[in-house]
C-alpha cells in the first residue's frame, strides 16, 4: 500500500502500509507538486490505485509485461552483442498531465517547431541569420550537423516534418526543454505501443480519466508525408528508411511501417537512376516519392556526405535537389540539435515570430563567446559541460570532477571553446513508478512530438515518458535501462470541445488537399511491393524452417531408438549407428557421430547436447533457430502479430530449454516435442495469415527446396549403402517414421517394408507431402508464378526443375537397385540422388541471381550442399 505524507493522506486514505513514497526534497514531483499535496488531476487516479491493492497492481504489471513480450516489443542496447530483442520496459502507472497545463505545453511545442523550421530554411537558404550576426557563424560551421552540400537543397515548400523535444519539470514546477530532436526523432511508435498496452491493462482507469487519443496525430503524420510527394502525386510511394535490424529502435521502424502502411527498406534496397530514387522489388524497380528516414543525416548519402556510410543511398541528395524525392526530415536538419543554439532561441523567436519563447530552454552558455566562456570556467563545478556535437554523447558533471580533471577540462575548453557549452544542472521532477511491487518516485523525462500539418504543427497529446531505473539516477536513457511510461493528457469538457473544433477546422482547411490522400488510403487500391531483400529473407525463413523441422523429426526418432535399444547386439548397434551417421550428414556437423572408432555413450551424449545447444556450431538446432529468427527479424514488418509471437517464442523457449538439458533420451525428447508443435504452429499461422502473393511464394519456394535437399541427403545416408535384409529392415522403418510415412506405407502396400516400394513412395508419389516429386511439383508451380517469368518460354530455372521432375517420373525404381554392383552401394540410386542435388543447388543459385543478386546479407548454406562433391 502507498504510505504518503500526512498532508497527502488528507487527500487519499492509505491502506497498504508496505509502501513508502518518499520524494526528493530538492526537486518537484509530478503527483505531489511543489506543495507536497496531490495534484487535482492525480487525485481520482491515485484513489483508484489505492483501491486496487498490491496484489492487483502486481497482476496488472505481469499482464503488461506479457503483452509486450507477445507483441515482440524490443529495444536494442548496443552493449548487448548478438542480442536483438531486449524486452521493452513499460511501467503500468502512466504519467498524468492536466488539460490546462497541456494546452501551454502544446502551444510551446508548436511555436518551437515553427521556429526551428524557419531557422533550418535560413541556414540552408539565404543565411541571413549568419550575415546579421544573430547566430555566430562558428557555432554553425563547427557543428558536425551542418552539411554544406545541403545548402540550396531546401525549397519554399520544404518543412521540418517531425519534431521532438525532451521536456523536464524544474524546481519551479514549470516545464523546460532539455534538448531538441530533428534528424530522425524516435519514440512515436513506442508511444503508440505503450498506449495500446497500458490502455488495455488499465482500461477501466483509462476510460474514467477521459484521456486524449493518439489516432489524430498519426493520421496527420500520414497526411503530412503524403503531401510531401513531388508534383502533387495522387498515389505517393512512401518508404521508411531504416539502418537495419541492429539499430536500437528497429522494432519501431518496422512497427510504424506496418501501422502506417509504408514500405520498410534499408539503404541496400534503394538505388539512384536518372535522378530518381528507386526501390528494388521482386517485380523490378519502383520509384520512391517520399523517404521517412530513420538514418542520421550524414549517413544518408555516401556519395556527397559520409563516404564510409553503408546505410544510405548514393546520390540521394542530388535526387532531392532535382525535386524527384522528398525526405522527412530534410537532410541537414541535424544542425538544429546543436545545444549551443539553445541560448539564442529567445532572441531568434522574437526575430522570426515577434513572440517570447513559450517553453524556455535549459540555461545554456556557449563557450565560443568570451563572456559566456569565462562564466562557464568560473562556475564549472556548478554546471554540466557538453560538446556541441552529440557524437561522443559525453556529458560531464562539474561537481563530480577532481581538481586535476577540472584543470584538464578547462584546458580543453580554452583550446577549442567553440566546441563546448555549459548548462545549468536541473533536478528532474519525479514520477510515481511501480518498482518491485512498491510505488516509488523516479526522475522522469517527457519526449513530446509534433508533425507538420498544413501550415502549422499538430502535437501528439502525450508522448514518450521515461523514468530512471534507479533512485537518484539522473541519466534517463533507454541505453542505461530507463523504464517507459504511457502519458495521459486528461481532457476537460472545455478542452474536449476546443479540440473537436480545431479538428473540424483543420479538416475543412485540408479538404481539398486530402482528397487525393483519401484515394491513396483505400485499402483495395494499395499494394505495397515486395522488396528484394525481404523476398530473400522470406526464402531463407522457409529454408531454415525446414532444416529445423527435419532435424527435429530425425533426432526424435534417434532418441526413441536409443531408449528402445535394450541389447547390444551387432545388428541393433548397426541400425542405430546408421541413424547417428545420418544425423551428422544431414546437419553437416562433422565429424560428429562419424569417427574412425565407435564413440562411447558419453561421447555420443556430448555430441547430442551440442546439436541441441551450441549456437556457434553451424547445423545444430540452436544455430538453425538463430538463423531462422534473424531472417524473420529482418522482415519484422511483414508478419502478423500472432505469427511474430510464435517466431519469438520458438527462439526464446528453445534457448531456455537448451540451458536446462538433462541426460536421458526421454528428457531430451521433451523440448523436441514442444519445438515440433511450435514449428507446426508457425506453418499454420503463415498459411492462414499470409496473402497468396510473391512473399508467400518465396516462403514456400524455400521450404520445398530445403525439404527436397534434406530428403535426398537423408536417403543417401541411410539406404544407398547396401545392407543385409535383417540390417536393412529397421533402417527402412526408421526412414518411414522420420518422413511421417509409415502409416501411409502400411495402408498403401500392406506388406513388409522393402526398399523399392519405399523409394516409390518417397521419390515418386506426387500426392505425398514428404515425397521428392511432391516438392518438385510445387517448385515447378511456384517458380512459374514469380515476376519476370516468360509465359511463352521456359526460363533456365524452370527447365532445371522440369527436367528433375521428368527424371523422377520416368524412373524405374527397381532398376536403381542393381545387384551386380560390387562397390558396396547402390551406385545408380546414388548417382540419381547426387544429380538431383546438383540440379536443386543450381536452381537455388539461379533464383538468387535473378531475384536477390543485389542482397549482401550472407546466409549459412545447407550442410547438404557438401554432398554436391561427394
Amino acid at each position: 500500500m502507498i504510505n504518503l505524507d500526512p498532508v497527502v493522506q488528507n487527500d487519499i486514505t492509505s491502506s497498504l502500509a508496505s509502501q513508502y513514497y518518499a520524494t526528493q526534497l530538492s526537486s518537484s514531483d509530478e503527483i505531489l507538486g511543489g506543495q507536497n499535496k496531490v495534484q487535482p488531476h492525480w487525485r481520482d487516479f491515485m484513489s483508484a490505485i489505492e483501491a486496487m491493492g498490491g496484489a492487483e497492481l502486481e497482476r496488472r504489471r505481469k499482464e503488461n509485461q506479457r503483452l509486450l513480450r507477445e507483441n515482440g516489443v524490443t529495444y536494442t542496447v548496443y552493449s548487448d552483442k548478438g542480442h536483438h530483442n531486449r524486452p521493452w520496459k513499460l511501467d503500468s502507472v502512466p504519467l498524468l498531465i492536466g488539460s490546462a497545463e497541456w494546452l501551454v505545453i502544446e502551444q510551446g511545442i508548436q511555436q518551437r517547431a515553427e521556429l526551428l523550421n524557419l531557422i533550418l530554411k535560413d541556414l540552408y537558404g539565404p543565411q541571413q541569420l549568419l550575415k546579421k550576426g544573430l547566430i555566430p557563424a562558428q557555432l554553425i560551421f563547427a557543428h558536425q550537423g551542418f552539411l554544406a552540400p545541403c545548402v540550396g537543397s531546401l525549397t519554399d515548400a520544404t518543412r521540418l516534418t517531425i519534431y521532438a523535444a525532451n521536456l523536464v519539470r524544474g524546481q519551479n514546477g514549470k516545464m523546460w526543454v532539455l534538448n531538441d530532436h530533428t534528424q530522425a526523432p524516435s519514440g512515436m511508435g513506442y508511444s503508440l505501443e505503450n498506449r495500446n498496452v497500458v490502455g488495455r491493462v488499465m482500461g477501466d482507469l483509462f476510460q474514467d480519466s477521459q484521456v486524449q487519443r493518439l489516432a489524430g496525430f498519426f493520421t496527420s503524420l500520414q497526411s503530412s508525408l503524403a503531401q510531401l510527394a513531388p508534383h502533387n502525386k495522387d498515389d505517393p510511394h512512401i518508404v521508411v528508411l531504416t539502418p537495419g535490424p541492429l539499430n536500437e529502435t528497429y522494432f519501431e521502424h518496422a512497427y510504424l511501417a506496418s501501422q502506417l502502411g509504408f514500405t520498410l527498406a534499408q539503404g541496400e534496397d534503394l538505388t539512384m537512376r536518372d535522378g530518381k530514387v528507386w526501390l528494388r522489388t521482386l517485380e523490378g524497380l519502383k520509384a520512391v516519392d517520399v523517404l521517412l528516414r530513420r538514418v542520421d543525416d550524414g549517413f544518408c548519402d555516401p556519395l556527397e556526405l559520409n563516404p564510409r556510410s553503408q546505410l544510405g543511398v548514393a546520390g540521394l541528395l542530388q535526387a532531392v535537389r532535382l525535386g524527384n524525392v522528398s525526405v522527412a526530415n530534410p537532410l541537414g536538419s541535424g544542425i538544429l540539435e546543436n545545444p549551443g543554439l539553445l541560448g539564442f532561441l529567445p532572441s531568434l523567436c522574437r526575430h522570426f515570430l515577434g513572440q517570447e519563447l513559450l517553453l524556455p530552454s535549459t540555461a545554456t552558455w556557449w563557450c565560443g563567446q568570451k563572456k559566456e566562456r569565462d562564466f562557464v570556467i568560473n562556475n564549472i563545478s556548478k554546471l554540466t559541460i557538453k560538446p556541441i556535437s552529440r557524437s561522443s554523447h559525453q556529458v560531464i558533471v562539474g561537481e563530480h570532477l577532481s581538481s586535476q580533471q577540472r584543470d584538464e577540462l578547462i584546458y580543453r575548453i580554452k583550446e577549442k571553446p567553440y566546441l563546448f557549452i555549459g548548462q545549468e544542472q536541473i533536478n528532474f521532477s519525479t514520477a510515481p513508478t511501480l518498482i518491485n511491487g512498491v510505488i516509488e518516485p523516479r526522475n522522469c523525462i517527457l519526449r513530446s512530438f509534433a508533425v507538420s500539418s498544413d501550415k502549422s504543427y499538430q502535437v501528439m497529446p502525450g508522448g514518450l515518458t521515461r523514468v530512471a531505473a534507479d533512485k537518484d539516477q539522473f541519466t534517463v536513457s533507454n541505453q542505461f535501462g530507463a523504464i517507459s511510461k504511457d502519458t495521459w493528457v486528461l481532457s476537460s469538457r472545455e478542452s474536449s470541445k476546443q479540440s473537436q473544433d480545431r479538428s473540424q477546422s483543420q479538416s475543412q482547411s485540408q479538404s481539398q488537399s486530402q482528397s487525393s490522400l483519401i484515394r491513396h488510403q483505400v485499402p483495395a487500391l494499395v499494394s505495397e511491393p515486395l522488396v528484394s531483400r525481404a523476398a530473400d529473407n522470406l526464402f531463407w525463413v522457409g529454408r531454415h524452417f525446414e532444416r529445423i523441422f527435419f532435424s527435429i523429426r530425425l533426432l526424435h526418432i534417434v532418441l526413441s531408438e536409443q531408449m528402445n535399444l535394450k541389447d547390444v547386439s551387432e545388428q541393433s548397434n548397426r541400425h542405430f549407428e546408421v541413424l547417428l551417421h545420418a544425423v551428422t550428414h544431414l546437419t553437416g556437423t562433422y565429424p560428429g557421430f562419424i569417427a574412425a572408432n565407435p564413440l562411447s555413450q558419453a561421447e555420443q551424449h556430448k555430441q547430442m547436447l551440442s546439436l541441441f545447444s551450441d549456437q556457434q556450431r553451424a547445423g545444430t538446432i540452436a544455430s538453425n533457430i538463430e538463423d531462422f529468427f534473424y531472417a524473420a527479424f529482418n522482415i519484422r514488418d511483414l508478419w502478423s502479430q500472432n505469427t511474430w509471437r510464435c517466431i519469438d517464442s520458438i527462439r526464446d523457449d528453445w534457448h531456455a530449454e537448451a540451458h536446462q538439458l538433462m541426460s536421458s533420451p526421454a528428457q531430451l525428447s521433451r523440448p523436441l516435442d514442444k519445438l515440433n508443435l511450435q514449428m507446426a504452429a508457425f506453418s499454420g499461422l503463415t498459411s492462414e495469415s499470409m496473402t497468396r502473393e510473391a512473399g508467400w511464394t518465396l516462403l514456400q519456394l524455400g521450404r520445398r527446396l530445403e525439404r527436397a535437399l534434406a530428403l535426398i541427403s537423408f536417403l543417401r545416408a541411410t539406404v544407398v549403402q547396401k545392407q543385409s535384409e535383417t540390417q536393412l529392415y529397421p533402417v527402412l522403418e526408421s526412414v518411414l517414421q522420420v518422413t511421417d510415412s509409415f502409416s501411409l506405407y502400411q495402408r498403401r502396400y500392406r506388406s513388409v517394408v522393402c526398399l523399392p516400394l519405399l523409394l516409390e513412395l518417397l521419390l515418386g508419389d506426387k500426392s505425398h507431402p514428404y515425397s521428392l516429386l511432391f516438392q518438385l511439383q510445387h517448385l515447378k508451380d511456384a517458380v512459374a508464378t514469380l515476376p519476370g517469368q516468360n509465359k511463352n518460354r521456359l526460363s533456365m530455372e524452370q527447365r532445371l526443375i522440369l527436367k528433375a521432375y521428368i527424371d523422377i517420373q520416368l524412373c524405374d525404381f527397381n532398376s536403381l537397385l542393381n545387384i551386380d554392383d560390387n562397390n558396396g552401394i547402390h551406385s545408380k540410386l546414388d548417382k540419381l540422388l547426387k544429380n538431383l542435388t546438383e540440379s536443386l543447388w543450381e536452381f537455388s543459385d539461379m533464383i538468387a541471381q535473378r531475384y536477390f543478386n543485389h542482397v549482401q546479407v550472407k546466409h549459412q548454406l545447407s550442410p547438404v550442399a557438401l554432398e554436391k562433391n561427394l
